[in-house]
């Protein structure tokens, strides 16, 4: 069994930044690959990032590339998700997902809320 704890959300304005953390229980962490997906008010959850297990290779939805940058710390068994020139749509509850084959997600994180004001 595997448990992800988010951490770092809150209240930032508009071009600030913001850096989440997922910890994650269990020993499948360091092969896994891990993602963050988010969801605002009244919308579907969505891709945000995603990275392997040796951090070589990183996906971004459109949206975000350019601004947030996602790395993992397998020694911590904790993925990041650095959030740069934060928007006011990039407001929603963000969750990390942990996976053990590309897009398709095992283990999901409770989420923590990103508010960003204009």
């Amino acid at each position: 069994q595997v448990q992800l704890v988010e951490s770092g959300g809150g209240l930032v304005q508009a071009g600030g930044s913001l850096r989440l953390s997922c910890a994650a229980s269990g020993r499948t962490f360091s092969r896994s690959i891990m993602n963050w997906f988010r969801q605002g008010a009244g919308k579907e959850r969505e891709f945000v990032a995603a990275i392997n297990w040796s951090g070589t290779n990183t996906n971004y939805h459109d949206s975000v590339k350019g601004r947030f940058t996602i790395s993992r710390d397998n020694a911590k068994n904790t993925v990041y998700l650095q959030m740069n020139n934060l928007k006011p749509e990039d407001t929603a509850v963000y969750y990390c997902a942990l996976a053990n084959v590309w897009y398709k997600m095992d283990y999901w994180g409770q989420g923590t809320q990103v508010t960003v004001s204009s």
